[in-house]
């Protein structure tokens, strides 16, 4: 074993491999957290090695490919001469000097947290850690989770060979494991904010651990920003998110009460953004996706509940947002009525089905719960996307659809815009269909009684 950092360390010595680019560093969880967080770090010469359970991947990534679309091969590539390569072998965390957890925390059917994959992979890791080690969850979660979970675990396997999470905050000494939050802030198919450029919050559980970890992000990061605790650093993450998914919430209840009025929300929320001050526009749709901002009202309400408080506000953002995609789906009923057609045997085309525009992402679209509502209706469904050729089975679903081409458009009854795709052609796609049904606004430049928004 090639340690850059010996256990008999100190923090400074350990600080200093850092600045030296001899820190190894693991990341475990290769999705669209981990593995972005790999270049970045390959970037700037650290050795990094990757872990996965998913041995596909891990082949994958060997071999100089990628399986995430705005990750080209050569980025791949460029990660490999600084000497990063992936495994799917555990013990191997036993030769990295910092471990940072980016794997997924998805809701469980009745709305309360999965941390599974944070268990098995904290309880897989644990027997393989060592003292001078940094262990950094990314994941985002419930306050709490670091301490519970990372640091309680950390602290059974490691009674057998005497090893414990650091917390006497006044030594310098690394006779243990430091342990820190630091939220990952990924935005899938954001090309203009550079990933560099956005501020890594940190919340270690002693000051080592805070120190550390900084030292370690501030190498790719411009700035981090420490916080006192890894709670700090949890909740962070939820307002953040939950910040947006009741703005959300409230634009697509908003839009529900301006379609019986008669009012265009998209041109209200446009006027209301020239305001200088005092507000920041969000925009309506069929839903929310993606692995945060349907998850974290979720998280954080189950978390309330256990102090005795009902997050009243939170708890109705969810709601109203999982509630869209079944607005959609009566929205089309009624638009395929208003042109002579019942929903119940009518053929549709939905156009998109990844969470956001230009992303290939599945996770919790409402595009995929849509779907479902529509078949169950009676519809005749098909589906188009370019990032996906097919949708098989998920977490929550089991559509098992290939991609439809985009011809001969008039032999479907409507066409459901779901995810705004920037490759689609608007106009030709309302020249050719008979009805458009638009939940992101996408033809707001085409005038034409083809298209009913909803």
């Amino acid at each position: 074993m090639n340690l850059a950092v010996s256990a008999a360390a100190g923090l400074e010595e350990w600080i200093g491999s850092v600045d030296r680019r001899t820190a190894r560093v693991g990341i475990i969880g290769l999705g669209y957290v981990g593995l972005p967080l790999t270049l970045l770090f390959s970037e700037e010469r650290f050795r990094v090695t990757g872990f996965d359970i998913d041995s596909p991947k891990v082949a994958s990534l060997n071999s100089g490919q990628s399986y995430i679309h705005r990750i080209e091969p050569e980025h791949i590539e460029m990660a490999q001469r600084s000497g990063f390569r992936a495994t799917s072998d555990f013990a191997e965390v036993a030769g990295m000097d910092a471990v940072l957890i980016c794997v997924p925390t998805p809701l469980n059917p009745d709305h309360t947290p999965d941390m599974s994959y944070v268990v098995s992979t904290i309880e897989a890791i644990a027997p393989h850690l060592r003292a001078g080690q940094l262990v950094v969850l990314e994941s985002t979660t419930y306050p709490g989770t670091t301490e519970e979970i990372i640091v309680e675990t950390i602290n059974r396997h490691g009674s057998k060979k005497g090893l414990k999470v650091l917390r006497n905050e006044t030594s310098s000494d690394l006779d243990g494991v430091m342990v820190a939050f630091s939220p990952e802030r990924e935005d899938p198919g954001n090309m203009i904010t550079p990933r560099r450029e956005i501020p890594k919050v940190i919340g270690g559980v002693d000051a080592r651990a805070t120190r550390a970890a900084s030292a370690l992000y501030g190498s790719i990061f411009q700035k981090t920003v420490p916080v006192s605790t890894p709670a700090a650093a949890e909740m962070t993450k939820l307002l953040e998110n939950i910040y947006r998914c009741v703005n959300i919430a409230l634009v697509n209840e908003l839009k529900q009460l301006c379609e019986p009025m008669g009012i265009d929300i998209w041109e209200v929320i446009d006027a209301a953004a020239t305001k200088p001050f005092g507000f920041q526009a969000f925009y309506p749709g069929p839903g929310v996706g993606g692995h945060c901002i349907p998850v974290d009202p979720f998280y954080l309400n189950w978390k309330a509940q256990q102090f005795g408080v009902q997050a009243k506000f939170i708890e109705l953002a969810g709601e109203v947002n999982e509630a869209m995609p079944e607005y959609v789906v009566q929205s089309t009923a009624r638009a395929l009525e208003r042109n002579g057609s019942a929903l119940k045997g009518a053929k549709v085309l939905v156009l998109g089905v990844a969470y956001k525009r230009d992303v290939d992402d599945l996770r919790e679209s409402p595009a995929l719960v849509v779907i479902e509502s529509l078949r169950k209706a009676g519809a005749e469904v098909a589906y188009n996307d370019p990032f996906f050729e097919e949708v098989g089975r998920g977490r929550h679903y089991n559509l098992q659809m290939h991609s439809t081409p985009l011809e001969n458009l008039d032999r479907f009854d409507c066409v459901l815009i779901l995810t705004d795709h920037s490759l689609y052609n608007y106009g030709e796609i309302v020249g050719q269909a008979k009805l458009v049904v638009d939940s992101r606004n996408a033809t707001r430049a085409i005038d034409s009684p083809k298209i009913v928004r909803c």
